[in-house]
């Protein structure tokens, strides 16, 4: 049986999973192991150790991108919006020596998010679809529920962040970050099964070329 060639502008397997997933994974564990004085209290403890950790994952964030672009030629739109606001949140943590720049990048990036889907659905259209759409065939009326959904879930991330952050101690909110939000999205993802089962293109309703 002939092998269906891979799509160029598609990464794959372990190396999609490696540029959506490392460079949280390396945050997590520069956090863990970074390098402090001894004797510390655990405010200033926790400083240094996010701010070693957003020295780690600025850098490594921006070369997912290149990678991504090396291996496929294509750059996720989301995912250099992630980079763009890492960089600029990141940029400040450590040019301020500030802590609450960092944790308040999840915040701005889901109401960036949201707000982008959103505004698609004021104009009648699903942003979701556009950058989804080759790898979850859907009716028109599934994308538009799936967007609506994913745009609240957004804007709840956002709120999740926000109150982790401020009300818990950065040991803590490395960890939601890491885990918990990772996972939130998995579940979300999984609870839409039942929407992609009902709103899915079959084969034959697909247009041809």
């Amino acid at each position: 049986m002939e092998r269906k060639p891979q799509d160029p502008k598609q990464l794959g397997g372990w190396r999609k999973m490696a540029v959506e997933l490392g460079p949280v994974l390396v945050f997590f564990l520069a956090y863990r192991f970074a390098p402090t004085e001894a004797g510390l209290g655990d405010e200033a403890r926790q400083l240094a150790q996010i701010i070693f950790a957003t020295a780690v994952f600025v850098p490594v964030t921006l070369a997912s991108l290149v990678y991504s672009w090396v291996v496929a030629r294509h750059l996720p739109k989301m995912a250099v919006i992630t980079a763009v606001i890492v960089v600029i949140f990141g940029g400040l943590t450590l040019w301020l020596q500030d802590a609450t720049f960092i944790k308040m990048k999840p915040t701005i990036l889901y109401l960036a998010f949201g707000g982008i889907l959103g505004f698609g659905l004021l104009r009648g259209q699903s942003y979701l679809e556009y950058l989804m759409g080759d790898n979850l065939p859907l009716q028109p009326e599934g994308w538009m529920i799936f967007t609506k959904r994913f745009a609240l879930f957004f804007l709840a991330l956002a709120v999740a962040n926000e109150v982790i952050w401020r009300s818990f101690d950065t040991d803590i909110w490395v960890n939601f970050k890491t885990f918990g939000l990772p996972l939130a999205s998995f579940v979300f993802i999984m609870t839409q099964m039942s929407l992609f089962t009902k709103y899915a293109v079959e084969e034959g309703d697909k247009p041809t070329e």
